[in-house]
């Protein structure tokens, strides 16, 4: 196991930007870390990187605890933060050469990441004369510079152009079958190229824990319908093969159901027999956009 998160719990003053989190990540998975912005998503991966510390619960990462092993935690994490900080006066390998002087690296590995993530075409240029894509590739670069275990990317693929995402991608991928990855980004498109798994964030809490094999291939369906009343969640529950219930807004509800069948003639006899009325009805497909959608609205 590469990463294990236990009951993580950080306040900002009066504000719970993580309540009681608890997740884990073996050796060798790409997961994408989702949830809309102000969800936790930064805030757990500065916790898990060392960044910043918790208020309560424990993080173990490649064995060694965040709080008691902190430079061990750092030895053996990649991080490549949202907004790519890099010193963009200096060239390619002088910057990758402050990273590996840092770590106490040889220049040998910097020949090694240049050729790795697809630099030496630009390896002489400054990094302020760098396409946007090319300088997340120097962020990669000296995120990979100490052959950390585990890749921590934060919105890794912000403001890059197709072709720019196309390449990120492939390198991640690349990346991940020798590295534990956990990305976090808004594009669900790129979770479902990239990603082996998928924990959606919403609120400070885990609201779902995917596989994404089985997430895009399971029995479910989601149907959205709107009634004329209000109606309480408990009575909804009722409604055959019926999984989970979430009131979206006033009486207008996403009702999940853990089967095929198509269900909407099920809510229009419920709503007969409750006497309400139906104004909307509609089945969406299970997706990971629709499931995203249906956890944090």
């Amino acid at each position: 196991m590469s990463i294990l998160v236990q009951n993580i719990t950080k306040n900002y003053g009066d504000q719970k930007a993580l309540n009681d989190v608890s997740f884990e990540i073996n050796s060798g998975e790409i997961v994408g870390f989702l949830g809309p912005n102000g969800a936790g998503k930064s805030t757990m991966m500065k916790i898990i990187t060392t960044y910043i510390s918790q208020n309560s619960g424990n993080i173990i990462v490649n064995g060694f605890d965040t709080l008691q092993n902190p430079l061990n935690v750092r030895r053996s994490v990649g991080y490549l933060s949202e907004h790519n900080p890099l010193y963009t006066e200096l060239y390619i390998k002088e910057y990758l050469q402050f990273n590996a002087n840092i770590h106490h690296i040889s220049k040998n590995r910097i020949n090694e990441i240049i050729d790795l993530i697809g630099l030496k075409p630009e390896k002489n240029k400054k990094i302020s004369q760098l396409s946007k894509g090319y300088k997340q590739r120097v962020g990669l670069a000296a995120a990979l510079l100490h052959d950390p275990e585990v890749l921590i990317l934060d919105e890794p693929t912000t403001g890059l152009d197709p072709n720019q995402l196309a390449e990120i991608r492939n390198l991640i991928k690349e990346i991940g079958k020798t590295k534990t990855v956990l990305l976090s980004t808004h594009i669900m498109q790129e979770v479902e190229a990239m990603c082996d798994r998928v924990i959606i964030i919403n609120k400070g809490e885990i609201v779902a824990d995917k596989n994404l094999k089985e997430l895009l291939e399971n029995q479910e369906q989601i149907i959205e319908v709107e009634f004329n009343l209000g109606v309480e969640e408990a009575l909804l529950k009722k409604i055959s093969n019926i999984k989970t219930v979430k009131n979206v807004f006033d009486n207008t509800w996403y009702l999940t159901f853990d089967t095929k069948n198509d269900m909407r003639s099920k809510i229009f006899d419920f709503a007969q027999e409750n006497g309400l009325k139906t104004l909307q009805l509609q089945q969406k497909t299970t997706s990971l956009e629709n499931l995203f959608q249906t956890l944090t609205n």
